[in-house]
């Protein structure tokens, strides 16, 4: 096969809107981190999210540090964190101190097991649990009215990562307005981008303030530079906040493309033995930020890193599913309930292309890399014998 342009996994898809915002943010010289535009982007993400209130800050790490701080999460508090996820949720709960507790995901949606959740808090005698903090993975949101029910019944607040599902639905309602408070990224391979950002989301407008505030290095509403806590440097550049804004507006047509995307991915290797997909909950409609894929190396004939080998050889780019946090040793001695599903699709998941920019022929491509792998592998294993 022919070596053609490289297809990465997830970029920009950027042009001229957000060239023309981002130019017009730099001759308004506002060039901090306050700014007409900052203050528009919130307004048109509260508004595409359906929450009252949006803060828009440097990532969705920030965002998530900040959520546990105005929810006074602690040192001495445990936070139920799924084990299938980016570090940032679980790092955040160590900014404030906190403990993470791992909850693995079901293996029909992939994310936090409302039924692992509800036996972490059965188990949870000499803990004191304060949070819950699931992960909508790859685009897909977790199951929120079961997960709400137990943290109302074990008193827990409830924290929504969002990071990767704006657009995506949950019984009809937009990711990021479940829970008290939620976070967003707009890191340069998320659904939309600032280049580097998020955004804290809420219906609570005193969470807001406080995020505000925090997330302005605490400083009060005085003359001088004065400082009653210690706050972070999170807020957002006008200029990023411009870029969003344009990039806002084509949110419906980025889905749909990645959508339909993950329909071709699905629809070219439905018959191929041993090649299977992130499963789609009932509950809710992803935004399929990332097509994901699970390779049987017995049934398909070859291993997720033979396939992701081949790929690369192509120059197409591909990395594994999320290495689950329990098996990370930043993480290691933290509890863990359940962990096998997580694990299996560690071993087997495979995240392939899926911009919003990425064309048919593109995707064939990516197809005849992945189903020519088996017989390569073969190959080579007699050429070493």
């Amino acid at each position: 096969m022919r070596r053609a342009d490289p297809i990465l996994l997830s970029p920009p898809d950027v042009g001229d809107r957000e060239r023309g915002a981002l130019l017009a943010a730099f001759d308004s010289n506002w060039i901090a981190p306050v700014g007409p535009d900052v203050d528009a982007f919130e307004r048109d993400l509260a508004a595409a999210i359906g929450v009252r209130e949006a803060v828009a800050v440097s990532s969705c790490t920030a965002a998530l540090h900040l959520a546990l701080r105005v929810l006074d999460v602690g040192p001495g508090d445990t936070v139920l964190v799924p084990t299938l996820t980016f570090v940032a949720s679980a790092a955040a709960v160590l900014y404030v101190g906190a403990t993470p507790l791992f909850v693995d995901c079901d293996a029909d949606t992939w994310t936090m097991s409302p039924a692992l959740v509800q036996e972490a808090v059965a188990a949870s005698r000499g803990r004191r649990l304060k949070a819950v903090l699931p992960v909508d993975l790859y685009g897909q949101c977790a199951d929120y009215d079961a997960l709400a029910a137990v943290a109302a019944e074990a008193n827990l607040v409830l924290i929504e990562d969002a990071a990767e599902a704006l657009g995506a639905t949950y019984r009809g309602r937009p990711a990021g307005c479940f829970g008290a408070v939620a976070g967003f990224s707009f890191n340069g391979n998320k659904i939309i981008t600032t280049g580097g950002g998020g955004a804290l989301v809420t219906d609570e407008p005193a969470l807001a303030r406080r995020a505000r505030y925090l997330a302005s290095q605490a400083r009060d509403a005085v003359p001088q530079y004065e400082h009653r806590e210690i706050g972070y440097n999170y807020r957002l550049s006008n200029l990023l906040a411009a870029v969003g804004r344009a990039q806002l507006e084509a949110l419906d047509e980025k889905v749909a493309a990645r959508r339909w995307v993950n329909v071709e991915y699905r629809r070219a290797l439905a018959e191929v033995p041993g090649i299977s997909f992130m499963p789609v909950a009932t509950y809710g409609e992803p935004n399929c930020w990332l097509t994901c894929l699970l390779v049987d190396p017995v049934e398909f004939g070859a291993t997720r890193d033979d396939v992701m080998r081949n790929l690369a050889r192509h120059g197409v780019e591909s990395r594994p599913t999320w290495k689950p946090m329990h098996l990370q040793r930043a993480f290691a001695g933290f509890g863990i309930v359940g962990g096998a599903s997580s694990e299996r699709v560690f071993e087997r998941g495979l995240c392939v292309p899926s911009g919003s920019g990425l064309t048919a022929d593109q995707v064939q491509r990516i197809v005849e890399v992945v189903v020519t792998t088996p017989r390569l592998s073969r190959r080579s294993s007699a050429l070493t014998y």
